[in-house]
């Protein structure tokens, strides 16, 4: 399968994770950085969703996944380690149109999500198809040792600038 690369706006909208350990802690703060309204449904929390509560940073459900629980979610991600719970996760979020993310299982997915590079604005992003998250942690790690932090300073001048150019006269392209 091929994937269709995109970058989703999902500031002020709903995105539910069922799961509510370590990964999940992991999706909830990528989206939480995104400014999406984060919704876990857990019996229980890993201690970093917790603190994540704590600080009213996310909407915890302290429920047993039930398929009502994701009506109106922009997207959803099962991070449960229960094959079963993922695959009617999975057949839920289609019959309601939600995109679906689950986990380490491709098959069952609308989206997969890439190993990313962050600085600032820039977004460097690294796509096995899912076949492989380990080369792409590896590459990634590569990224983040060439692209340090200098490329955020550096892209919100570029940024600045563009801002003050005129594009049509060719100064713009010569620039970057």
């Amino acid at each position: 399968m091929k994937y269709y690369p995109i970058f989703l706006d999902i500031r002020g909208k709903i995105c539910v994770i069922v799961g509510g350990g370590e990964v999940a802690a992991r999706k909830a703060e990528r989206l939480l950085d995104c400014g999406a309204k984060v919704f876990i449904i857990s019996p229980k929390l890993s201690p970093a969703l917790a603190a994540l509560k704590e600080k009213s940073l996310i909407c915890h459900i302290a429920a047993a996944y039930s398929g009502d629980l994701i009506q109106g979610a922009a997207l959803v991600i099962g991070a449960t380690d229960d094959e079963k719970t993922n695959a009617t996760i999975s057949l839920d979020a289609h019959s309601k149109g939600i995109p679906i993310n689950i986990v380490d299982d491709p098959q069952k997915c609308d989206f997969i999500l890439p190993s990313v590079v962050q600085r600032g604005d820039l977004a460097i992003t690294i796509g096995t198809g899912g076949k492989s998250p380990a080369l792409a942690r590896y590459l990634r790690e590569e990224l983040e040792a060439k692209y340090g932090e200098e490329y955020r300073i550096f892209l919100n001048i570029l940024g600045n600038l563009r801002v003050k150019m005129v594009k049509n006269t060719g100064v713009w392209q010569r620039l970057v």
